[in-house]
């Protein structure tokens, strides 16, 4: 079926098989031979690092609830409508005119695969997913630094057949994918990639802290960081990696089996080269592929995987972009242990 492009809102297209990418990271850095032992640190949570800042009181932003969304692009009748769905967070087992589902056999495909919400539905969405007319959604380019707030008010809200719904075969509210449609292109004049490297939330407020996010430029490290900071694996050992942000170095060290890239570990150390965060990245689940790292193993800023920087008000730096998921939904990693990962919510019904 044809209708339906799942381009979620980072870059890197085409890459990999079915998956519609994303972007991310930037910087370069410095530092071999430190004579003192580096140390652990657990950040604070008031004062997480010299380089993690929290936002202004009056920038601070309710996280109990909150949810970040991708930007669909959706087929429909000779347009592209650009779609954000909120099915992942609403539930509700009849989210669309009831008579439409009892009365499908005598409606076309077409008449079947997009429905605008009347007011009943419409509010019924708005009370589930807490929000209201007056909130606002924001939808934030971090390549560009570009920042769109639409009033919900002036959003349709919509249904879309999801891709997997076949003409002839019954269907219910699960086929359903809800949410807002944010504007509408005809195909022929449609950009692809429009909203790539987006990431979007709803609120009275905007969660985005802007002009904080850079690719990341990775360059290769010394042979002593491997030993230094890498030891103890199983795995082949691959190439190491360095980059910077702001007074954040990260390295990154690869690992193999059978000749594929199985594991990536991440550790990063403040100004004070004391060791503040440490992770790894594995493709051990079915459908998950590495993405390529900026610069080394895939040349020139056309492609941009990795990205780094302060993305939201009163939250730590965080970086993402290491894998492409067809069976799940990306997450953006905090540099801070104390903050879990934030999954983006991208409605991805494989």
């Amino acid at each position: 079926m044809s209708y339906l492009k799942h381009k979620e809102h980072f870059s890197l297209k085409n890459l990999t098989k079915n998956t519609i990418a994303f972007t991310f990271l930037s910087c370069q850095l410095v530092m071999y031979g430190c004579k003192k032992e580096e140390k652990t640190v657990i950040p604070d949570s008031a004062a997480v690092s010299d380089s993690i800042k929290t936002a202004k009181e009056e920038d601070r932003i309710d996280y109990k609830n909150f949810n970040l969304f991708n930007v669909y692009s959706i087929d429909h009748n000779g347009y592209t409508d650009s779609f954000i769905s909120v099915s992942d967070i609403y539930d509700e087992p009849n989210p669309v005119p009831e008579e439409m589902i009892k009365n499908q056999k005598q409606l076309s495909f077409d008449q079947l695969k997009y429905i605008e919400l009347d007011a009943q539905y419409r509010k019924k969405m708005l009370n589930a997913i807490r929000l209201t007319e007056n909130d606002f959604l924001f939808i934030y380019n971090y390549e560009s630094n570009k920042l769109e707030k639409l009033p919900i008010n002036k959003l349709k809200a919509v249904a879309y057949l999801s891709l997997y719904a076949s003409e002839g075969e019954e269907v219910d509210g699960y086929s359903y994918m809800l949410g807002f449609k944010v504007n509408s292109q005809k195909s022929s004049d449609a950009s692809y990639g429009l909203y790539n490297n987006t990431v979007a939330a709803f609120g009275s407020i905007s969660p985005f802290v802007e002009n904080k996010m850079k690719p990341v430029q990775w360059e290769k490290a010394a042979p002593e960081i491997s030993k230094k900071y890498f030891s103890g694996s199983t795995l082949e050992y691959g190439k190491t990696y360095q980059a910077q942000y702001e007074d954040l170095t990260y390295y990154l060290q690869n690992f193999s089996k059978e000749g594929q890239t199985a594991e990536r570990k991440l550790i990063v150390l403040n100004g004070k080269k004391e060791k503040i965060f440490e992770t790894s990245f594995s493709n051990e689940n079915e459908g998950e592929e590495f993405y390529p790292l900026n610069q080394v193993e895939m040349e020139g800023d056309e492609y941009v995987s990795q990205w780094t920087g302060y993305l939201l008000k009163g939250k730590p730096v965080t970086i993402f972009g290491f894998l492409s998921e067809s069976f799940g939904c990306p997450a953006i990693t905090f540099l801070d242990r104390k903050e879990p990962e934030i999954n983006i919510q991208c409605d991805n019904r494989h």
